[in-house]
């Protein structure tokens, strides 16, 4: 009896080492893995940011309605890449590792200098350079380890976020235009829609 739980336990040790290791992962490095799994909590924490801003401009005293409805379609985007990364990341034989997200800034009040909208947009455009910035470093890694396939996938990421780093730093500008006058942003707020 003894002999027979031993060997039904070696058993049992084998099968999960066995699961474990992933019959689809060719050529995808474990430095990739890694890095993969930062830039998903990096899609994770852009969308948890974004949804910060969603809840702030969704408030009755703030009520900038379109800026709100904005910033919730960035935070389903964001949290959709970071989805679309655990699919590659599967694809390619990896193991997704969540990691903790940190919250998130919550108070983007006016000040005599800036309105909210301004704060709010100039913290969103940081992000969408943050995360490009990331894109950038997979892209290379991904170079270093031989991977172009894994370049590739990056490279449809990288023409999309240079395109969001313009479109922010446009209404940083137009922002800064405005002035922090309360009916300024309100009138940005109404002309604001995607």
């Amino acid at each position: 009896m003894r002999g027979h739980v031993f060997g039904l336990l070696s058993l049992l040790a084998v099968s999960s080492s066995v699961l474990a290791a992933s019959r689809a992962r060719r050529d995808f490095t474990e430095s990739s893995e890694v890095a993969l799994n930062d830039h998903i909590n990096v899609e994770y924490s852009a969308s948890y940011q974004y949804q910060a801003l969603w809840a702030y401009f969704n408030r009755d005293d703030v009520a900038l309605l379109n800026i709100a409805e904005f910033f919730k379609k960035m935070s389903k985007e964001e949290a959709g890449h970071a989805r679309e990364f655990q699919e590659y990341m599967n694809l390619r034989g990896g193991q997704v590792v969540l990691q903790d997200v940190q919250a998130p800034h919550h108070d983007f009040s006016a000040t005599r200098d800036k309105s909210d909208a301004l704060q709010a947009f100039e913290r969103a455009l940081g992000l969408e350079k943050s995360v490009y910035q990331n894109l950038l470093q997979l892209h290379a890694l991904a170079g270093q380890n031989n991977d172009p396939q894994f370049q590739d996938h990056i490279e449809g990421y990288l023409e999309e976020q240079v395109k969001s780093v313009k479109e922010f730093a446009n209404w940083v500008a137009q922002l800064n235009r405005v002035g922090p006058s309360g009916q300024a942003v309100f009138i940005f707020d109404k002309e604001f829609k995607e």
